[in-house]
């Protein structure tokens, strides 16, 4: 029984997770990785998920934090800032077989690269997921009015940063 509610998890939320992983790595095999793991960490959790929360935010807080590791212990390892792990994987981009963006979207992303982490998860979140501000509140445990803060504070830097660039 649990190992069939564990498939309908892992099918309900498997596209859309890796969505919202590969919008904080944004590498292909990274986010396949996180992913993974995310599922890994939720599925050994199940049993001690005591519904204060929706499930589905429970579940994106743990990809958010399984990202957020992940990419600064790449950095770590590598020897290198995170922004720069970022601004590498953003240069990679144009390469990577699974991204079908275009120039405007990486210049989108080399803009979101420059806001602090918060603002740019609640940017992608909002921008590229459309979740709405109560979701990623429970997500990022977080008030709505901060998030909509941030929010309004990133784009305001993001519009900055593309109509001078």
């Amino acid at each position: 029984m649990q190992n069939e509610a564990f498939q309908k998890l892992l099918y309900t939320y498997q596209k859309p997770l890796y969505n919202h992983i590969r919008n904080i790595v944004l590498n292909h095999d990274d986010t396949d990785d996180v992913l993974q793991n995310t599922f890994i960490k939720v599925f050994q959790n199940l049993k001690n998920f005591k519904g204060e929360s929706k499930l589905f935010s429970w579940m994106y807080r743990i990809a958010t934090n399984e990202a957020l590791t992940f990419l600064n212990q790449k950095a770590k390892k590598s020897g290198i800032s995170s922004e720069t792990l970022q601004n590498n994987a953003i240069n990679n981009l144009k390469a990577d077989v699974y991204f079908d963006g275009n120039e405007i979207q990486i210049a989108l992303h080399k803009a979101i690269a420059t806001l602090p982490e918060k603002q740019q998860l609640v940017f992608k979140m909002k921008y590229f997921e459309e979740l709405k501000y109560e979701e990623i509140s429970e997500i990022l445990g977080t008030s709505v009015g901060a998030l909509k803060a941030s929010y309004h504070h990133a784009v305001k830097k993001i519009e900055n940063l593309l109509t001078t660039n």
